[in-house]
């Protein structure tokens, strides 16, 4: 294969890429399809390259041909109904598009390209030529580690970010640039104490309003924060603070747009034919055809480029549930069964076991999460074992439960404790993040903040006390922007998070228990060794309905345990006995009511001896006072 620091010698497809397009196993396909700066017969410019096999011709128009389809006709490669040329003098940066002329009749409709590395800003359309060669990077030392970095065993803290509403332009309320972010989000993640990055989706999109989620340009980074280099450059200086990068990845659905994917060669090319299976009932969008290879070799491209080209750490895979279920938010007559009667997608699930094989396969180390909601069995179990081979599953049930829970009045609380301790029977069933994301801050939902109950203090101190509850339940944790400061509105796209709000003392108090609960969690091995292990955890006390407190214990492969108490009520418990396994004296490392982080202060630093009086069938016990709305963590001195 050519280096792709050179333009290419022989720029046209071979016999070979003929076949493996075909076949739906070109997992390169981004290498040969689309638009790439070439040479033929000692002339510089670009060979073009589009999949329309029912089209009836194809043209590349663009600003080098003043966008007349009569110049540059293209040659049909009938073996995988590829289309291509090589167009002399045309250089990167360059505007362009497919005219494409379907077969079964009617006027030539102008596309963008599916391969595109690059697009204008919407609300223009075009696709860009370019080169993402020229960029060097400096994260070696980061590539050669990060397998460790993201390994089940590993602390793994994500802070989620919507690019375009995480700072804006102070003046003018307009975008950052990936540049003008990549320092900014750099240090305040890692102040915070972080591991990784998590950004809504950036593959090109037309509707800021989607948030990235009506992907259309699947291999380019949306020109909204400028260029593909400038999106290494962000990635780039993020590793080299030692921060992963994961980024939210929708192959879900895709929306319907003229220049689009829908419709592409006059056909139902990357959808159904058949409305029950092609039209999303809720999004008004159009669903893959996962049983089509070439589609299916489309999308597992895009997601290898992704690792390849931007050196990205994690996908996570949008929507997964609306891909596993033909029902999805239709009603009795609006799906079609599958060939054994059942409402399973099929060739959904086979797509979604190949996409997961063959990224961890290509790039070990990486992560791939899904964004599932059921209880569909064996999300993150290998493909091999039967499962669909994620290596994380968000953990919707615990979100929901917890934060019904903490919306409620205190006094109300000790008749939903269930809410709290239920996700325990299955925590260890998938290998779980434990998300607090943009989807809880949307849609009338408000902010966190809003959803506690009490007066401004309460509210605070109910927010620390969820937080701490976070890190102390088995699971890896997510936390979306906004969240760290206590941000009092829900959130918008077109607007900055309220960054003003770190001049008040309480909201200042949230943010630095933030970054102490994350420094805590990084260096506590108890806190993240055996998260998908039932030998991580045990319950000291988890029926305390009457008080509203939960105690239990992390463990890690070695040492000793690290014990964290809850209190959810505004009353203080005073001589609270909680059972430990050892005597001597147990350090509160952690305390989310201290005055620091705007807390009460009832109780000070400092330590407790284990006395040898047995509690919750544990030979010896600590003596405590709970502070109100507060959460402890001890270790032993």
């Amino acid at each position: 294969m050519p280096s792709r620091a050179q333009p290419a010698d022989s720029p046209f497809l071979t016999d070979y890429d003929l076949h493996l397009l075909a076949d739906g196993t070109h997992y390169r396909s981004y290498d040969k399809l689309g638009a790439h700066p070439a040479r033929h017969d000692g002339d510089g410019g670009v060979h073009f390259a589009v999949w329309a096999p029912n089209a009836r011709s194809v043209a590349v128009v663009g600003d080098f041909n003043g966008w007349d389809p009569r110049e540059h006709a293209m040659r049909r490669r009938p073996e995988a109904g590829v289309w291509e040329t090589f167009v002399p003098g045309v250089a990167s940066g360059a505007l362009y598009k497919y005219h494409v002329t379907p077969g079964n009749g009617g006027d030539g409709v102008q596309r963008a390209d599916p391969y595109a590395f690059a697009a204008e800003v919407r609300p223009r359309t075009a696709s860009r030529v370019w080169d993402l060669s020229d960029y060097e990077w400096g994260d070696t030392d980061w590539m050669a580690g990060r397998a460790a970095r993201n390994a089940h065993d590993a602390p793994i803290s994500v802070y989620e970010v919507h690019l375009g509403s995480w700072m804006r332009v102070p003046a003018e309320g307009g975008w950052l640039t990936y540049r003008d972010i990549a320092g900014r989000l750099a240090d305040h993640v890692a102040d915070l104490g972080f591991t990784h990055v998590e950004l809504l989706p950036v593959a090109e999109y037309p509707l800021d309003e989607s948030w990235g989620y009506g992907t259309l340009g699947y291999f380019a980074p949306t020109s909204r924060f400028g260029t593909p280099q400038e999106f290494m450059e962000l990635v780039d200086t993020l590793h080299r603070r030692g921060i992963g990068v994961i980024v939210d990845w929708s192959a879900a659905h895709f929306p319907k747009d003229g220049h689009g994917l829908a419709r592409f060669d006059g056909t139902c090319l990357y959808e159904h034919a058949d409305a029950r299976q092609s039209e999303h009932p809720h999004w008004g969008s159009l669903i893959f055809n996962y049983g089509r290879r070439e589609v299916a070799n489309f999308l597992i491209s895009s997601a290898l480029f992704w690792f390849e080209r931007y050196h990205l750490d994690g996908l996570r895979v949008d929507a997964v549930a609306s891909m596993l279920y033909l029902d999805y938010g239709r009603e009795a007559g609006e799906w079609i069964p599958n060939a054994r009667g059942g409402n399973e997608n099929l060739d959904a699930v086979d797509f979604l076991k190949r996409l997961n094989k063959t990224t961890y396969a290509e790039y070990p180390g990486i992560m791939m999460v899904a964004e599932e909601s059921t209880a569909w069995s064996g999300v993150t179990r290998p493909t091999d074992a039967g499962g669909l081979g994620f290596g994380f599953k968000w953990n919707m049930g615990w979100m929901n439960d917890t934060l019904d829970y903490m919306s409620k009045d205190p006094v109300h609380r000790r008749h939903h404790h269930d809410a709290l301790t239920f996700s325990l029977i299955y925590a260890f069933s998938e290998n779980f993040v434990l998300p607090l994301s943009h989807d809880e801050v949307v849609h009338g939902k408000g902010s966190l903040l809003s959803r506690m109950p009490g007066d401004e203090w309460q509210r605070h101190a109910n927010l620390r006390l969820l937080y701490g509850f976070m890190v102390g339940h088995p699971g890896k944790q997510l936390l979306f922007m906004g969240d760290e400061i206590a941000q009092e509105r829900e959130w918008t796209h077109a607007e900055s998070i309220d960054w003003h709000l770190l001049d008040s003392p309480l909201h200042a108090g949230v943010h630095a228990w933030v970054r102490d609960l994350h420094r805590f969690y990084r260096t506590e091995p108890a806190l993240h060794e055996l998260d998908a292990e039932p030998s991580g955890f045990e319950w000291i006390e988890c029926d305390d309905r009457g008080s509203s407190v939960l105690s239990f214990l992390r463990r890690g492969r070695d040492g000793d345990p690290t014990v964290v108490v809850c209190n959810f009520t505004p009353v203080a418990r005073h001589d609270h006995r909680i059972g430990v396994p050892r005597g001597g004296r147990w350090k509160a490392r952690l305390n989310s009511d201290a005055a620091c982080y705007g807390g009460s202060d009832l109780v000070g630093g400092g330590h407790v001896v284990a006395e040898r009086e047995p509690v919750h069938g544990r030979p010896f016990s600590l003596r405590l006072t709970l502070p109100p709305l507060g959460v402890l963590f001890f270790i032993r001195d």
